[in-house]
């Protein structure tokens, strides 16, 4: 079961992952690296909002697939009810104020004179287009229902692929292209989610009005388990902010190198994602039923998977640095600087999906504690204090920093685990929230 689901979620993701390229590309080539870098600049304003959308999905896929393993689909429908509701809510109030801040906001991620007419124009369509951002995948993969979570980032992405260099090639709408093309996407994966858990009727669960009434329980609930996937997505964020400033004081040529190594990474991890995610409900369910044996099989062989995973995209990017970058970057001092960035990052893809791997499964037991620890402890205490440390010593020896932190990161939260085994070894039954 393990592997269908994986290959699922891996499939799902894997197709984002294709489209972060391809997009990367169609800029690049269609209105040049300048603009690329502007993009990329925008970046922590999207992590943001999938910080959110991350938050109370994992929220909402742990109480619906415990709720759903203990017999109980009004409890599902209730937590997939308030879900929507926490992000739609979130969305609207975080977009009206990103609109209205945008340019200090731009700023303050590192924009210059240069990159930030390019990042206005492109945050401010993505930051509008935000409520449709999300289409809940998680949720439906809590019920096993895997091909259709697929089509929620399959059939978008097809969409974004088509658009993309319409817009931007045919009707020559530059960035603007770029971001009508994402959000159009987003908005199809937001309308199938709609239909799926409100109309749809062969389900487990249908949520209906009364579902989507605030229930100060479950979104205490959402919070508590989700939280560290959101306080990891703001990491992440604060992060790419702190690499985006320091590479800024070096040149358009770095963040366009830099803006190439955050897609080409983010392809590439995507098998680890689909690991964790598939592993998840999996855990979540059999957790319910209080198959301990189960739970821990499956965690066992989602992490050696994920190390395997990560040791062969270790060893492809690096092989194919040169070649990766010269599909994006044509100027020769871009291509120089992001082959270099590419192998030396590429060291810590082999340990990048143990932290959140193991995050996730504390998640999906219901244990936000030790999620708590691994995802925000090790941002907080190892990745952004080596950005800081290695950027004030040498700006460019950020691209060191990175996969050290992955390492540290690995190995942390590995000693995590094993101590909260120790100390903590919660019983599996959960109550309803």
């Amino acid at each position: 079961m393990l592997w269908w689901a994986c290959s699922q979620t891996t499939l799902s993701v894997g197709v984002y992952g294709v489209y972060a390229l391809t997009n990367a590309w169609f800029v690049a080539r269609g209105v040049g690296e300048t603009a690329l870098a502007a993009v990329n600049l925008v970046a922590p304003v999207l992590l943001l909002f999938g910080a959110v959308a991350t938050t109370v999905g994992v929220g909402g896929a742990s109480l619906v697939s415990r709720r759903l393993g203990a017999r109980d689909p009004d409890g599902a429908a209730r937590a997939a009810g308030n879900a929507f509701v926490v992000y739609w809510a979130t969305a609207v109030v975080v977009s009206v104020f990103g609109l209205l801040f945008l340019d200090p906001i731009l700023r303050m991620l590192g924009a210059t004179a240069e990159t930030l007419p390019d990042a206005r124009t492109y945050g401010a369509v993505l930051i509008g287009g935000a409520i449709v951002a999300t289409g809940f995948s998680a949720i439906v993969r809590a019920e096993g229902r895997m091909l259709f979570s697929t089509l929620l980032w399959a059939v978008p992405v097809l969409v974004q692929i088509v658009l993309d260099p319409i817009l931007i090639f045919g009707f020559h709408l530059g960035v603007i292209g770029a971001a009508v093309g994402t959000v159009g996407g987003q908005a199809v994966s937001a309308a199938m989610a709609i239909w799926f858990f409100f109309l749809q009727r062969r389900r487990p669960y249908r949520i209906r009005l009364r579902h989507l009434r605030p229930n100060p329980a479950t979104i205490g609930a959402l919070a508590s388990i989700g939280a560290p996937s959101f306080l990891l997505g703001l990491g992440a964020t604060v992060l790419a902010i702190l690499v985006n400033a320091t590479l800024a004081t070096v040149g358009v040529a770095a963040l366009a190198a830099y803006a190439v190594c955050a897609r080409v990474q983010t392809f590439v991890s995507m098998p680890q994602t689909g690991i964790t995610q598939g592993m998840q409900p999996i855990v979540g369910f059999n957790a319910g039923r209080g198959l301990e044996e189960r739970v821990e099989r499956t965690r066992t062989l989602a992490t050696r998977a994920t190390l395997a995973a990560g040791a062969i995209a270790t060893l492809v990017v690096m092989t194919g640095a040169e070649p990766l970058v010269s599909a994006f970057l044509t100027d020769p001092a871009a291509v120089s600087t992001a082959t270099t960035a590419l192998r030396v990052i590429s060291i810590g893809f082999v340990f990048t999906g143990v932290a959140p791997l193991l995050s996730a499964y504390f998640q999906a037991l219901g244990r936000p504690a030790p999620s708590y620890a691994i995802s925000v402890g090790t941002l907080i205490g190892l990745k952004i204090p080596l950005v800081l440390t290695f950027g004030l010593l040498w700006p460019q020896a950020v691209w060191v920093a990175l996969p050290v932190g992955e390492v540290l990161a690995a190995a942390a939260a590995w000693a995590i685990f094993h101590a909260s085994r120790r100390l903590a070894p919660a019983p599996l039954h959960s109550n309803r929230p």
